[in-house]
């Protein structure tokens, strides 16, 4: 039989009316960062909703750090200024709920990471150059006595980085990638038997990028990025995926 084919439906509760119209609202401008949302009495008028529909809903977008609802307020709900934070629980909860795989967060790693060493190249200044050559010296001193001190210096570096590319969205999604990966492998990491050689390795993996990024030679620079984030994180990512992170290697 013709006609049109239909895809299956799903039953919307009306609190998730409520808080897409208010997501709507707020991405388009229409509520600002520091404004207000009418009162709970208000929003059951407009919404012809009950009061446990609106607290439901304003409960969600709590959750998704959108607002901030004091119970007992006179006032309407807070509107918030973007968070990191919403960011970071938002990705983290898709990576424990097997959303996104190891490999695929490494992948979107070598991605930011080579696309910050790039701009930084071609952007940095001469002070944000010392601090990455600052933060590789620390690296060092720290390598055989201090892993703590050595990971720190190993963030240091990739911040100084990213703040040389000066851009604030890869800043972000750097600070929450790294995090949520070293989570996925911080004790397999920590229980390496070679964790000497691979700090050692990494060290030089840093100078070369620092090089690169002196010289002002962004594509190598990247492309050195990206070798030596395989080389950290491939053992840890199963065989069968690893063809997608070196897809990314020239």
């Amino acid at each position: 039989m013709g006609g049109p084919r239909f895809e299956p439906v799903r039953a919307v509760r009306a609190y998730e009316r409520v808080v897409e119209q208010v997501e709507e609202a707020i991405e388009s401008g229409a509520l600002s960062p520091g404004g207000r949302l009418p009162s709970e009495r208000e929003l059951m008028t407009q919404f012809s909703v009950s009061r446990s529909t609106v607290r439901e809903a304003l409960r969600v977008l709590q959750a998704r750090g959108l607002v901030r609802s004091r119970h007992g307020d006179p006032h309407g709900a807070e509107v918030l200024p973007f968070s990191p934070a919403a960011l970071h629980k938002s990705m983290t909860t898709l990576a424990r709920v097997e959303e996104l795989s190891l490999a695929e967060l490494v992948q979107f790693r070598m991605v930011l990471d080579a696309a910050a060493i790039l701009l930084a190249a071609r952007l940095r200044t001469e002070e944000q150059l010392a601090e990455m050559s600052a933060a590789v010296a620390r690296m060092r001193a720290a390598a055989e006595r201090d892993e703590a001190a050595f990971g720190a210096a190993d963030v240091d570096f990739h911040d100084a980085v990213v703040r040389a590319s000066g851009n604030k969205l890869i800043q972000i999604c750097t600070d929450v990638v790294r995090s949520i990966v070293l989570k996925l492998i911080s004790e397999r990491i920590a229980g390496a038997p070679d964790r000497e050689a691979l700090m050692r390795r990494s060290i030089r993996h840093h100078e070369e990028v620092v090089a690169a990024i002196r010289a002002g030679d962004g594509p190598l620079a990247a492309r050195l990025s990206r070798k030596a984030m395989y080389d950290y994180y491939a053992g840890y990512v199963p065989e069968s995926e690893r063809g997608a992170l070196r897809a990314l290697l020239e």
